[in-house]
């Protein structure tokens, strides 16, 4: 093994700012018996310019020194996030080809004395390894490596950072994409988002600043979120990172669903226009911004509009051994084999030099995609298309006023599925909450008449809401039994030939309008009586709404059903859950066409209830 690069001393040296003996102590005077080192007293420029050349194994073709690597301990996730993997996970590398916790520590050993000065633990979701604290520990002890990150969803943060930190942990990136519990669980097809929120301010408390926030923006599904997340670094020492949208394998890649740092720009400066660029740092690949007098700052990671690859210095180890030099590359070389086979460390410095040395300029041949073709789907998709959204425990309000004082919050969701092609014959949406779901969440019905001994109670002649003077007021269900409701309500929205096109092809450029239509509706029906004044809160057991497309009339014919055990009916619920959806499609199409006509609303059935069940004929 050749020795350690003389730039390495230098760099140490030049960024010192006190002296340390071989204890590790600092101190401002030398060590006993250690004789002063004299070129502390040259000057810095005399130092960079006499400065030995970086490893010439890190650098590459292009001049390019990587000092950045990026280890990933696992390819197992405990989420499933749309853009990221499908919902039944993705085949998994035998545990047997994944390198060992003793062979991640000879890799990353090799590369901190060839001049690595950051390592950053990835995944898959690094927090769910079992040795990750002590893999932390054991990495600080090696000699130059300045930072240890992570980069993980938060889930599991709170309960393992006090132990990281202490190890050694000194960054922390956390992913997050929404402010909305519900559509939380719609992106990541799991529930966590009180973790993930937990895990942030735990992080905060431990003195981590800033504390960095990664947020995917995807058109139609979070852009308009941007502005909620930025009001968090207004209290907060946070560093919320935009990141465009990007191409990975499991993304069904589309240009239409990407924000550009530009537009994203543009809207942050609309409402704050005092918004001030920040220098930007050495290899950094973000755009930082901050407004004056917030605690935190905003950054945008350009990957598609602005690459940052004549500057990029990061190398990536898959869990499997395999060295990526570049994201976005599909070249590969094993150094796992290499390590297993009794490689020495100058034979696998070679195989790293060759690698590096084989650096592209940029990932150039990404944006050669063809940007009107998105790829197909599994027939299975082309279909039908189920998806669940789980209810949040508490109101979003609440919920933001604990986790975040002073953050501004969202008020309406606005969520695309992502997995749709683009030449479906016919489109089927449906949605259910979980028969278990939270019995605190905010959820109305519909007016009830007096309770009655037995029997089903013929319909009243009189409005039950107002009062002997004809006041308006609220029925008294207190003492009404409980028993099992269901109601069924519908509605048309006669789209006109131009839209519903768009839409059969998911192609309208605000994003996917039947899957934004069918979370409408499921929130819809969970607020009613918040939409509705009279309307008591009742606990849903169950929320569906369907969505399919009329060829014939160039419409969507939406159904909307509500089930709760409770003393007063649900058929409010499913009547508010039906409109809002047709209104939130109107307003995903209204660019398009204002020719638009909302029809039919109408309940279709109830059961339960002593006035008996109702069927429409």
């Amino acid at each position: 093994m050749a020795a350690q690069p003389v730039s390495r001393v230098v760099r140490r040296v030049l960024r010192a700012g006190v002296r340390s003996c071989s204890s590790g102590a600092p101190v401002t005077q030398p060590c006993p018996g250690e004789p002063v080192v004299e070129v502390l007293s040259r000057p810095r420029p005399f130092l960079e310019e006499h400065a030995a050349p970086f490893s010439a194994f890190l650098t590459d073709s292009f001049g390019r020194r990587h000092s950045y690597l990026r280890i990933s301990l696992t390819e197992r996730c405990n989420l499933r996030c749309q853009y990221c993997m499908p919902e039944e996970g993705v085949p998994l590398t035998p545990k047997a080809d994944l390198l060992t916790t003793e062979e991640i520590l000879t890799l990353a050993r090799l590369f901190v004395k060839e001049g690595v000065d950051k390592i950053r633990l990835t995944g898959g979701e690094p927090l769910i390894r079992p040795d990750v604290v002590d893999i932390v520990a054991q990495l600080r002890q090696l000699e130059g490596l300045r930072t240890i990150g992570i980069t993980t969803n938060g889930i599991n943060l709170a309960r393992l950072l006090p132990q990281l930190q202490k190890a050694g942990l000194s960054a922390i990136n956390i992913s997050l994409d929404t402010l909305v519990p519900a559509k939380f669980e719609f992106i990541v097809r799991r529930k966590g988002f009180h973790k993930v929120m937990e895990g942030i301010h735990k992080a905060i408390e431990l003195g981590y600043s800033p504390v960095k926030v990664n947020c995917v923006v995807m058109r139609g599904l979070n852009e308009d979120e941007l502005l909620d997340f930025v009001a968090l670094t207004e209290g907060l020492p946070l560093d919320v990172r935009f990141i465009e949208y990007m191409p990975f394998d499991g993304n069904k890649w589309n240009f239409k669903k990407m924000v550009s740092y530009k537009e994203m720009l543009d809207t942050l400066r609309q409402q704050w226009p005092e918004l001030e660029k920040l220098p930007e740092e050495e290899s950094s690949t973000a755009k930082a911004f901050k407004i004056p007098g917030f605690r935190g700052q905003v950054s945008f990671i350009t990957s598609m509009s602005e690459h940052f690859c004549g500057t990029c210095n990061r190398l990536r180890i898959t869990a499997d051994g395999n060295l990526k030099v570049c994201l976005f590359g599909n070249s590969e070389v094993s150094l796992r084999d290499h390590l297993r086979a009794g490689a020495s460390e100058e034979e696998l410095l070679r195989v790293i030099g060759a690698a590096v040395g084989r650096k592209k300029r940029q990932h150039a041949e990404l944006f050669l995609m063809r940007q009107d073709s998105p790829p197909a789907l599994p027939s299975t998709f082309r279909n039908s298309l189920r998806v669940q959204v789980l209810r949040h425990r508490v109101s979003f309000s609440s919920q933001m006023v604990t986790l975040w004082k002073g953050g501004g919050v969202p008020q309406a969701p606005l969520v695309a599925q992502r997995w749709l092609g683009s030449s479906l014959p016919q489109r089927h949406f449906s949605s259910h909450l979980d028969s278990d779901a939270n019995p605190k969440c905010l959820s109305p019905t519909e007016p009830q008449a007096p309770a009655a001994s037995s029997g089903p109670l013929p319909d009243s002649d009189q409005l039950t809401h107002v009062d002997t003077e004809g006041r308006m007021a609220m029925v008294d269900v207190g003492r009404k039994p409980d028993t099992e409701r269901v109601a069924v309500a519908s509605a048309v929205v006669l789209l006109g030939p131009v839209a519903f096109k768009l839409i059969q092809e998911n192609q309208l450029k605000k994003g996917d309008a039947l899957a934004v239509a069918q979370l409408a509706g499921i929130q819809a029906a969970k607020l009613t009586s918040q939409l509705i004044p009279l309307c008591h809160h009742v606990a849903l057991s169950h929320v569906q709404v369907q969505l399919e497309l009329d060829r014939t009339r160039h419409a969507a014919v939406i159904q909307a059903s509500c089930r709760a055990r409770g003393p007063t009916g649900v058929e409010m619920e499913a009547l508010t859950s039906a409109a809002v959806a047709a209104l939130a499609l109107y307003d995903m199409c209204k660019a398009v066409s204002r020719d638009i006509v909302l029809a039919e609303i109408k309940l279709v059935s109830k059961t339960g209830g002593q006035r008996g069940d109702f069927h429409r004929t």
